[in-house]
């Protein structure tokens, strides 16, 4: 993207507001949003569980770049580009699969678990293989969930599994299986669908199931006596029987807790929260739907929440887990995979029904796809013009944006020459 195009575009967002239109639909920015954010940070790929053997594997596609995430032999975990080092072909044709070796389909030059060329056919034995194994990919493990980052030398994650790992592990998803997964291509922009994930001022009418299980619909402005008082009830008595397990009440407040934190650029999150009175799960009717997971021996553990930018959220109760992948597939594009989670030993039919299981969360989450989509077309339309956040209700979509900005400020400074009104001490906005 040209120096002056970018930093013309950067100066037409205005503080407070929503982002122009271009940045929900320019190609050249797009490009630029994949190099610094996406190939930059880490992505959320899977879960450990979905690999439990040696062998095991799924393949995981971020733009042009297709990732193997695979069990060493040894019990390990491994990322690779699933790129064979002769003439290109992808290696791993089937997005999951198990094998002894990775054998490209091309010429037959063969892998082993870790990357390394076992063989190539046709190739003069003095072939250096040392300097042609499949090339890896950094990798972390978080209480059973798999990170990976694209970036040469990735930004620490050290901070992110000591926030996250101890409200993480209760859950179990080391001990857990996918019971289903849906994906979907939702024709909107990935700022889009995150920007409304990060608020529920439209939830009172566009969720009628997650309304009422959950207390985050309220902001400080709805909030009259009797509904103070039915939180505050619920997080008392959440605390007291949270503490006997060894959990605890990490979100008091009213609304949604805050993530992104822009100013700290922390671009991860985790808490629990207490459910509506009558909710033991994000189920219909609040009902258990599946046996307990991990260590939990009480349903009553409220909603555990994580949530890492770019491309991850996930909503756990005492039975099951919700976990929401995003992959940008172009500016006005994004591929959703949501994956149900349960104890490792629940059997389908037996333990939990798929129809009991999925409703609360698909609903849900196709609800939100139909509004990110309407949103892109109106975005689309040459009469949008960026309007107000509201500073009660929006506070969240604001410190997205400003996260977000904050990751284009990464661009080499010659790129990004934006003029002073970015910034100002009331709001906090990064000088780009």
């Amino acid at each position: 993207m040209k120096e002056r195009r970018l930093a013309e575009l950067l100066k037409t967002y205005k503080p407070g507001h929503a982002l122009p239109r271009q940045f929900y639909r320019d190609e050249e920015l797009y490009e630029v949003e994949i190099d610094q954010i996406w190939r930059h940070g880490w992505l959320f790929a899977g879960f450990t569980s979905q690999i439990p053997k040696p062998g095991d594997y799924f393949v995981y596609d971020v733009d042009t770049d297709s990732i193997i995430i695979v069990r060493r032999e040894d019990g390990s975990l491994a990322a690779l580009h699933n790129v064979c080092r002769h003439r290109g072909s992808l290696v791993a044709i089937d997005p999951i699969g198990h094998a002894q070796r990775f054998i490209c389909p091309y010429h037959q030059w063969t892998y082993d678990l870790s990357g390394k060329l076992a063989t190539s056919r046709g190739m003069p034995a003095d072939l250096d293989r040392a300097e042609l194994c499949l090339k890896p990919v950094q990798l972390r493990e978080m209480a059973g969930l798999i990170y990976i980052s694209l970036a040469a030398e990735p930004i620490g994650f050290e901070a992110a599994n000591a926030c996250m790992a101890p409200l993480a592990r209760p859950q179990g998803f080391d001990r857990a299986r996918v019971a289903h997964l849906v994906d979907y291509e939702v024709h909107a922009n990935w700022k889009i669908v995150w920007e409304n994930n990060r608020e529920c001022y439209h939830c009172d009418v566009n969720h009628p199931q997650y309304v009422k299980a959950n207390f985050d619909r309220y902001d400080a402005g709805q909030v009259n006596a009797q509904i103070a008082q039915q939180i505050e009830a619920a997080t008392e008595r959440s605390r007291l029987r949270w503490e006997a397990q060894g959990l605890m009440v990490t979100h008091r407040e009213v609304g949604l807790a805050i993530f992104p934190d822009a100013d700290r650029n922390i671009w991860y999150s985790a808490h629990r929260t207490a459910l509506v009175d009558g909710y033991v799960t994000e189920s219909i009717d609040g009902w258990q739907v599946a046996p307990l997971m991990g260590d939990y021996n009480d349903p009553d553990v409220g909603t555990l929440r994580l949530r890492t930018l770019p491309n991850f959220w996930n909503h756990s109760s005492c039975d099951h887990a919700v976990a929401t992948r995003l992959t940008p597939a172009g500016p006005r594009l994004t591929k959703i995979r949501v994956m149900w989670l349960v104890h490792q030993d629940a059997v389908e039919g037996q333990d939990y029904h798929l129809s009991e299981l999925l409703s609360f969360w698909q609903l849900t989450a196709e609800q939100d796809w139909v509004i990110c989509e309407r949103v892109q077309r109106g975005v689309d339309s040459r009469a949008y013009i960026a309007g107000p956040l509201s500073t009660t209700k929006e506070y969240n979509v604001d410190h997205f944006i400003r996260w977000y900005l904050r990751q284009l400020s990464e661009v080499p400074s010659s790129f990004t020459q934006a003029s002073d009104s970015w910034a100002t001490a009331d709001t906090h906005l990064i000088v780009l």
